[in-house]
């Protein structure tokens, strides 16, 4: 820890010495358009896994962005529930208050959940009851990075990425010396509230800022009995009239602050934030003590709450071979308390610190690149009778370097990445080496086409989960046995990608295949623990293999001045097979068409998605079938200065049956059934 302390503070003090330019600025350094692509919009600019930033159609990664515009009329959700039905992303849909990304058919430890570039320091990856300790309303943008070519976030990013971006940290200063957000919604289906606000102003060299949102929601209404028919089947019991999912409300509290000092050639700022929530696990109640039959009959509810501390400063150069250095630090303390009933039962805690420092290249003839360091030290501990992982020590350390040629015709990128992970507990002590690299060519035969091709190799260690546990856990209904001889993960990808756009019509395709060395699964070993009756499952090694596709369409019907009419398709499928049978939990196929009609007054949408049946599963799961819903969404901003926006929709309008196949909670957690959302957001 003194080397990390040092580099932090030595990169602390060498960005205050320049003030700062904002980083969007940095961030978008390019970001313009390379001879012979057309011009884009400045938000299209991505820069989760190109630090230096890259236009999405310029990009050989798979990228989705929710920007402040989506962000601004979007539900009240947890972010799994929130990012579910992008292309290529699904929900582990466990409980309103915990739902994490599933991207292209993975989950848990492979998805890395940043804010800002870092992780989390929570224990959200640990089990799927385990809330992301962040809530999307205080994001101001959220970049969906999918699959394993994310080089500058090391092996837990195997999967793909979710990086949560907000203006808690001032990159630029307030348009008008004071500048701010106001959101209120409400919803049918759980009797749902929320509100949330924030403010930014100018303060003389300082710029500082203040947050805060609240959500309060009961159990949500189901159109059928919450358990599936399979399930019933197999107990032998017949459908109640029971149509709310018991045990799914959500209470959150979370308000934050910052201040930056931001000057001609830089920036420096900090920030804090606290978050206290409190949900209900359905299914997750414990069985009663026969010798108190009180005992147990109450679900579970999960109390969350984390403080966390971040630094974050960029120092712009006028000449030399950087255009800037970035420091990025977190410091995090999560306590995650599950209460059974009144009664406290088993405690997580999760406490550390991470940090990047980054040296952007300047570009020179089309030629791009950064070289940077990560740093994390983390101490996982639970405490109780569901401790089923004893406490660890993790310490991780990573240099990267990720390069980009574009000439405008053709171009090459490519990465390495030299990680060190170390592991100590109880159970032992393990450490890991690995070896990250990716590389990849895009030229561009006209003007509005952009053809890539890549490939990667990407190591992940092993988590403390399945190097050390060792009992039973009731969220994923097994006994979890670890193994500490595992070695690390090896996947080996090929990407191909195709951007399109001229006239009315834009398409883009992302095709991919990955060979997993090494696929850590958890597999049933067929005996019962004594004690708690739960099946045995083993974290083994074996191989496995990836195959999917995500395709996006947009065709412009018509337009005229403002307003338009826009027809919009997006398709996405993953098949998993390893050598024990088939992946668990992957997500079927599902295609989405919509009809979108926007002007400068009023915005109005109807989307109808298709998931299609799953009855390709593991041996210790259920199929689930098709479904359909349909959605209506409409805006209004009544004001000439467009500030105020008034927003509704319906969702699930035929009140259709829906399971997502890639959550443990498919067979007595159905999805919402119909609801209507209303609000309201005014900015200034």
């Amino acid at each position: 820890m003194i080397s990390y302390r040092s580099l932090l503070l030595a990169a602390a003090a060498s960005t205050a010495f320049g003030g700062g330019a904002a980083a969007q600025t940095g961030g978008q350094t390019g970001g313009q358009a390379a001879p012979g692509q057309q011009d884009v919009r400045v938000e299209d600019v991505i820069v989760t896994g190109t630090p230096f930033g890259v236009t999405d159609r310029a990009s050989l990664l798979a990228v989705e962005v929710l920007d402040e515009e989506d962000l601004a009329v979007a539900p009240a959700a947890t972010l799994g529930d929130l990012v579910n039905g992008l292309p290529g992303v699904r929900s582990t849909n466990f409980a309103p208050g915990a739902s994490r990304p599933v991207i292209r058919g993975l989950s848990g430890p492979r998805v890395q959940v940043l804010t800002n570039g870092l992780g989390m320091i929570d224990a959200s990856s640990v089990s799927p009851d385990h809330q992301v300790a962040v809530d999307p309303g205080e994001a101001r943008r959220i970049e969906i990075v999918r699959g394993p070519s994310t080089l500058v976030f090391g092996g837990s990013a195997i999967g793909g990425v979710v990086n949560i971006i907000d203006d808690r940290i001032p990159t630029e200063r307030a348009e008008g010396g004071l500048d701010g957000h106001v959101s209120a919604q409400a919803s049918t289906i759980d009797d749902g509230a929320s509100f949330g606000a924030r403010l930014k102003a100018n303060a003389g060299p300082l710029v500082l800022t203040v947050d805060g949102f609240t959500r309060d929601a009961s159990d949500y209404d189901v159109p059928v009995f919450p358990e599936s028919q399979r399930l019933l089947d197999e107990e032998g019991e017949a459908p109640g009239p029971e149509r709310t999912v018991g045990n799914t409300f959500v209470q959150l509290d979370q308000y934050g602050a910052g201040a930056s000092w931001i000057g001609p050639r830089g920036y420096l700022g900090a920030s804090f934030k606290h978050v206290d929530t409190t949900y209900g696990v359905p299914g997750h109640a414990h069985e009663p003590d026969p010798l108190d039959p009180d005992a147990g009959e109450d679900g579970v509810s999960i109390g969350l709450e984390q403080s966390r501390y971040d630094l974050r400063g960029e120092l712009t150069f006028d000449a030399g071979p950087f255009s800037a250095v970035r420091l990025s630090a977190g410091w995090a303390d999560y306590a995650h308390t599950e209460f059974e009933g009144d009664e406290v039962g088993t405690q997580f805690f999760s406490d550390g610190a991470e940090g990047r420092f980054e040296l952007i290249q300047r570009e020179r003839d089309g030629w791009q690149g950064v070289v940077g360091a990560q740093l994390l030290e983390r101490t996982f501990d639970a405490v109780g009778d569901e401790a089923y992982v004893p406490r660890t020590d993790i310490s991780e350390q990573g240099l990267y370097t990720v390069q980009r040629f574009d000439r405008g015709g053709l171009g090459f990128e490519g990465g390495l990445r030299l990680d060190k992970r170390s592991l100590e507990s109880a159970a032992g002590e393990r450490d890991f080496s690995n070896v990250s690299a990716s590389a990849g060519l895009f030229f561009r035969p006209t003007r509005p086409l952009f053809l890539g091709l890549s490939v990667a190799r990407n190591e992940r260690a092993p988590s403390e989960v399945e190097l050390f546990a060792e009992g039973a856990h009731v969220a994923t209904g097994a006994f979890e046995v670890g193994n500490i001889d595992l070695d690390s993960e090896v996947a080996t990808s090929l990407e191909a990608t195709v951007h399109f756009a001229q006239g009315p019509f834009e398409f883009d395709l992302h095709a991919y295949a990955a060979d997993y060395d090494g696929f850590i699964d958890l597999r049933p070993t067929g005996a019962d623990d004594v004690d708690s009756g739960l099946p045995i499952f083993e974290y083994v090694q074996t191989d496995a293999e990836f195959r999917g596709f995500e395709a996006e369409a947009e065709y412009r019907l018509w337009e005229s001045g403002d307003r338009g009419l826009a027809l919009t398709g997006a398709a996405d499928w993953v098949r998993a097979a390893t050598d024990l049978g088939p992946a668990a939990r992957i997500p079927p196929w599902s295609v989405t068409a919509g009809l979108d009609w926007t002007s400068r007054r009023f915005d109005a949408g109807l989307e109808v998605r298709h998931v299609g049946e799953q009855d390709r599963t593991a041996a210790f799961e259920r199929p689930t079938d098709g479904y359909t819903l349909v959605s209506l969404k409409g805006a209004i901003r009544p004001f000439a200065d467009r500030n105020v926006t008034v927003f509704a929709e319906a969702s699930n309008l035929t009140d259709a049956e829906a399971r997502e196949h890639a959550s443990f909670q498919k067979d007595i957690a159905p999805l919402p059934g119909r609801s209507l959302r209303a609000g309201v957001t005014w900015r200034f």
